[in-house]
């Protein structure tokens, strides 16, 4: 009980950063997705950017975003099977691999797939320049062709309590979801549209990496809160009946003991 609780408040306090550093991204991170897909919409199919070349899908990567530690109640695992549904529900007969972030899920995820790469040191320093670098990796093996479609799957912070399993496309860009085709979307692009795309799309896709680790983070402190917050009460329930069991126990010796004594005494005098 005292452990559960000490890594609760140690969980406690870690959230609370991991929390506000999520908060304050996301709304720079959506924008930036909106923009992307606007640019994308904009761009004539000889313009369009080689990170929005779609091709036959024949080998899929799954980024699997997991942890270094457990004792965080489903949140592993949770992952794990959304990996094993896609892999077989959307992307079954293809060749799919998976790159690992964080050793939960790549001790597991390797006995069913082929492990492309496992980081597990990301989390010892979670910074954007350090997410950065797996971004450009991702980024040049689909333009090497080595992989047609790169799908990252983590968890997204709702709250302490609440987590949400996502899987979202890293590559290649999805456009819009909702484009009417009866409306011309015109843009004044300062500088050119070549160099925003040069800049903006390569930025775009590292922050969308870099917030699904920061999600994954914050929602693995949270998971953890709450497992050994209910470890801690399950076993305060059990340190308490087993208090009253020895309690009930002792009472019945001490009974015992009386009434020996009182039958000794009784014999005596008889």
């Amino acid at each position: 009980m005292q452990i559960t609780s000490a890594m609760k408040m140690v969980s406690a306090a870690k959230l609370s950063k991991a929390q506000d550093a999520i908060t304050a991204m996301r709304p720079y991170s959506e924008k930036l997705s909106e923009l992307l897909q606007s640019l994308s919409a904009t761009m004539a199919d000889d313009q369009g950017s080689k990170y929005a070349e779609q091709r036959e899908v024949k080998n899929v990567l799954f980024v699997a975003i997991s942890s270094n530690r457990g004792l965080a109640g489903a949140f592993n695992t949770n992952i794990i099977k959304a990996v094993k549904y896609l892999a077989g529900a959307h992307y079954a007969g293809k060749n799919v691999e998976v790159m690992t972030l964080g050793k939960k899920g790549n001790d597991i995820l390797s006995k069913s797939f082929k492990v492309y790469k496992n980081n597990n040191a990301i989390f010892e320093d979670l910074s954007y320049d350090n997410v950065a670098e797996i971004a450009e990796e991702l980024m040049q093996l689909f333009l090497d062709g080595k992989y047609d479609k790169i799908v990252i799957v983590y968890n997204q912070f709702k709250n302490a309590a609440t987590q949400v399993v996502m899987n979202e496309q890293f590559l290649p860009i999805l456009p819009p979801a909702e484009v009417n085709e009866n409306v011309a979307l015109d843009y004044i692009f300062e500088p050119s549209k070549e160099e925003i795309v040069t800049e903006l799309i390569p930025k775009s896709l590292k922050m969308l990496l870099y917030k699904g680790l920061r999600d994954s983070f914050a929602s693995e402190h949270g998971a953890r809160m709450t497992a050994m917050h209910k470890a801690t009460d399950n076993a305060t329930e059990l340190r308490d009946a087993l208090k009253l069991s020895y309690n009930k126990a002792r009472q019945a010796s001490i009974t015992n003991e009386i009434l020996e004594i009182v039958g000794g005494a009784e014999a005596l005098n008889g």
